[in-house]
């Protein structure tokens, strides 16, 4: 892939980075080698950075990216990873987290380090613990390399935080349909003028804007190009955005990756025609008449004290409007019951909720959860949701077992 050049680093990065936020995994946990499999492919085939965060699979992500890269495969990437704004109580807490991340790792030091999950009042509260103090440190003792922030909150706070340091790099949530929930264009294009970095996370909004569109986004797009995937028209939409360094992509199979890379090696800077661009534009319209939550999946929002899975009961409600699907046993009334109601496993349905609202700081879409769990728990629980869910356990796929 043809390379992109931060200019305060001077750096050369690939269009694609991985993410490895969403790595494949088995029982519940990371599959190491499987993920070990995923990365080299990557590498050898032209992405030299790789992202991941303290937070992902409670540190198993960087443990992960520590043993796939031991030996020649350290010199062929740069490691972005993340400082988790929320757990900071002191300033000794950052370095404690710095030095377990370097040795979960297996390196001496870290190319790019961002504050994680960081708006306007996060920001102001890690100021008062000195973390402008501690970046500055940890790169004298080059322990980092460059500095950066994750960016989680409105298009206004953007270029306060921008302007707040002299920052290296900026990672935004950036993408056809989120192209002004928290940083818009002019913000792009203020951290642009500064020489920074400009990585993009969620640029598929969780997998939503890569697979399977509602009939009337699907027919949008075909009938402007058959042959391109819903994937490649929302990849190639950012890279044509020449201040955009690099997108980082949650790639679990080989397929991804290889789709990616293809991408990131045919889209050039202002390469998209005006058709193009438009024809993105009336695709957007009709996926917003239909999303009914805003919700990327991220899984930020976890654990939920009560167990709830808010992604997974917020996808499958999504997926039934999306595809309007109707009737008394509709796909998404099965998938529901199937997954969090405690058929097959432990119940993490909508209804367990009880609007603690531990979760509204974690939420990069700044979503109101407890409500939107209830709009879940009116559509797809009802009345007398555990007597049915015990019918079904009980009686029912015995039913299913024996017939099917």
């Amino acid at each position: 892939m043809e390379k992109r050049i931060v200019k305060k680093t001077r750096e050369e990065l690939s269009p694609i980075g991985f993410g490895a936020m969403r790595l494949p995994s088995k029982n519940g946990k990371i599959n190491y080698k499987e993920s070990e499999k995923l990365i080299h492919h990557a590498i050898d085939n032209g992405i030299n950075i790789i992202d991941t965060a303290a937070i992902y699979n409670n540190g198993e992500s960087e443990k992960v990216l520590g043993k796939a890269l031991k030996g020649e495969y350290r010199n062929k990437v740069k490691i972005s990873t993340k400082l988790p704004a929320m757990n900071i109580k002191k300033y000794e807490d950052m370095e404690k987290i710095l030095n377990e991340q370097l040795e979960r790792l297996q390196i001496d030091c870290i190319d790019y380090y961002f504050l994680h999950n960081v708006d306007l009042k996060a920001m102001n509260r890690l100021l008062k613990k000195d973390v402008l103090k501690f970046l500055s440190k940890a790169k004298q003792e080059e322990k980092i390399k460059y500095v950066g922030f994750s960016y989680h909150g409105t298009t206004e706070e953007f270029p306060l935080l921008l302007d707040a340091y002299d920052w290296d790099m900026v990672m935004i949530q950036y993408n056809y349909f989120d192209n002004n929930v928290q940083a818009d264009i002019e913000g792009i294009h203020h951290a642009a003028s500064k020489g920074m970095g400009i990585f993009v996370m969620e640029p598929l909004k969780g997998g939503i804007l890569a697979g399977k569109m509602p009939d009337k986004v699907e027919s949008i797009f075909k009938k402007a190009d058959p042959s391109k995937t819903n994937a490649e028209w929302s990849i190639s939409w950012i890279l044509n955005h020449p201040e955009i360094t690099c997108v980082f992509s949650g790639m679990n199979n080989i397929a991804q990756i290889d789709e990616n890379i293809a991408i990131g090696n045919s889209v050039e800077p202002h390469s998209m025609s005006l058709e193009e661009l438009e024809t993105i534009d009336y695709a957007k319209r009709a996926l917003k008449e239909l999303l009914q939550i805003n919700c990327t999946s991220c899984g930020y929002c976890l654990p939920c004290p009560r167990g709830v899975n808010i992604p997974e009961c917020m996808k499958i409600y999504n997926e039934k409007y999306l595809f309007n699907q109707k009737g008394l046993l509709n796909q998404s009334l099965i998938d529901y019951y199937l997954t969090v109601s405690g058929i097959m496993i432990d119940s993490s349905n909508a209804g367990l909720c009880n609007g603690c609202r531990k979760c509204l700081r974690k939420c990069p879409q700044h979503l109101d959860i407890p409500k939107e769990l209830d709009k879940v728990k009116k559509e797809f629980e009802g009345h007398f949701f555990k007597f049915k869910v015990l019918f079904v356990k009980s009686i029912g796929m015995k039913i299913y077992q024996k017939f099917f």
